[in-house]
């Protein structure tokens, strides 16, 4: 059984963030599964099992999200995790797949790596970077433009299939196969 973890932050204010990208193909992911939701207060997240997967939502926070991860991990005694998150290094609407690896400067990698060792794989999805790099905090923050909106319920789909098909490929004939090194949907 596969730990599939969609990173991000709690709370209304950030649902349509860049940097909840990871918790929006987790809701792609349970709306096309038939899940049953786990309540158990000391996971620390919203976590859903299916016959195949443990789907989860850290409600830690970004910069915790290890905590989460590491507590629904060890209770259900999974090796095999995906972790779906936000790379600033890569453009809008990118999909790249890795396994370990440096985390970036990405807080919720670093928790993830610290809690759980960096033996996982990344399912990044690229946000693109502000102009100015003292503006990053706010930019993964905001809101995705109106032009980055009308691609998004097609990107999420791609990286919904992609992580479906981890749950039963190696991620590198995965990675050969649903890899987007550039958004069609956008106007350049």
């Amino acid at each position: 059984m596969k730990l599939i973890v969609g990173l991000g932050n709690p709370g209304s204010e950030y649902e349509t963030t860049r940097h909840n990208i990871g918790f929006m193909v987790i809701d792609e992911l349970l709306r096309r599964s038939s899940s049953q939701e786990v309540t158990k207060k000391s996971f620390n997240g919203n976590t859903y099992k299916s016959k195949t997967a443990i789907y989860l939502k850290p409600l830690t926070f970004m910069n915790l999200s290890g905590k989460s991860i590491s507590k629904v991990k060890h209770f259900y005694k999974t090796n095999d995790t995906i972790i779906i998150h936000d790379d600033l290094d890569l453009p809008f609407g990118t999909l790249r797949f890795k396994f370990a690896g440096g985390h970036g400067g990405h807080n919720g990698l670093k928790s993830s790596d610290s809690a759980i060792t960096k033996n996982y794989i990344r399912v990044r999805m690229g946000i693109g970077r502000p102009e100015n790099k003292g503006e990053v905090s706010s930019f993964v923050l905001s809101s995705f433009s109106k032009d980055e909106q009308a691609c998004l319920d097609e990107w999420i789909a791609k990286a919904a299939d992609a992580v479906e098909e981890l749950q039963v490929q190696n991620w590198e004939k995965v990675a050969s196969l649903h890899s987007i090194k550039k958004s069609k949907c956008l106007k350049n």
